[in-house]
């Protein structure tokens, strides 16, 4: 592979939840996936989020999650496939609307925490999803789990989709995440972190929790805005990937 995107979780910070360095990860990114509200941040947050992408030129993506304020999207949600659907309708239409007050456009989803989770394994909520991409706008690509079980809903649907990896989380020998809860599961040492993505990029191969290689094809790289030392972590990505010879390009056209 000559060519990654890379990618971050942003517009999520209130006053009393400052999460990420919103500024600092659009310096380095391609591609920002954009908080719709639900899981985090507010509308005013989130529009000067997007002036500030529309500004570096980086591709935006919308985020959408459970409605799980509380708990910033990180539990799953035992929801019914109907209002699965109106909610993601709803946050994409919400993101869209401000994106285009600023003279952006949303060119691809990428569901956020628990939900993303969920449809990596789950083919109901998946098929909610998908159907609500669909319904909103069904040139979007949908941005999942590399192996997923989304991505096949959503390509039998008739979307594109591209497939991510993660730079800050710990993998399991079956190319799941390793669940936030258990020890290890978020890595921090940006040289470490760097010379996985290098790895990933150049060999489709990354190193699970045990010790074993698991093969991982992707299109993008997301480091969590609001891991600690994300935009030291990401710089550090993007160095080492450039170093290589592997171009930073977002996955999807800007529209």
């Amino acid at each position: 592979m000559t060519s990654i995107d890379l990618n971050s979780d942003l517009g999520e910070n209130v006053a009393d939840r400052i999460v990420s360095d919103d500024a600092g990860m659009l310096r380095l990114v391609t591609s920002a996936n954009v908080s719709c509200g639900f899981h985090a941040g507010s509308p005013l947050g989130i529009r000067r989020t997007l002036v500030a992408a529309v500004e570096r030129g980086v591709v935006i993506g919308a985020h959408p999650g459970y409605r799980d304020y509380e708990n910033f999207g990180r539990t799953k949600v035992d929801i019914d496939s109907a209002t699965l659907q109106a909610h993601v309708e709803y946050q994409l239409g919400a993101l869209m609307g401000l994106a285009a007050a600023v003279g952006g456009r949303v060119s691809y989803v990428k569901p956020h925490g628990a939900l993303y989770n969920t449809i990596a394994r789950d083919e109901r909520q998946s098929k909610a999803v998908v159907a609500a991409i669909r319904a909103i706008d069904p040139s979007l690509v949908l941005l999942g789990l590399s192996g997923g079980v989304v991505l096949d809903v959503a390509e039998r649907a008739g979307l594109a989709v591209a497939a991510e990896a993660f730079a800050d989380r710990a993998y399991r020998p079956d190319g799941q995440l390793v669940p936030r809860t258990d020890e290890g599961a978020v890595l921090h040492d940006p040289a470490v972190v760097a010379e996985r993505m290098v790895r990933l990029a150049s060999d489709g191969m990354i190193r699970a929790i045990d010790g074993t290689d698991v093969p991982v094809m992707a299109q993008s790289i997301c480091v969590h805005g609001d891991s600690p030392g994300s935009v030291a972590m990401a710089a550090e990505i993007k160095r080492l990937l450039q170093d290589a010879g592997i171009t930073i390009a977002p996955f999807a056209d800007p529209r």
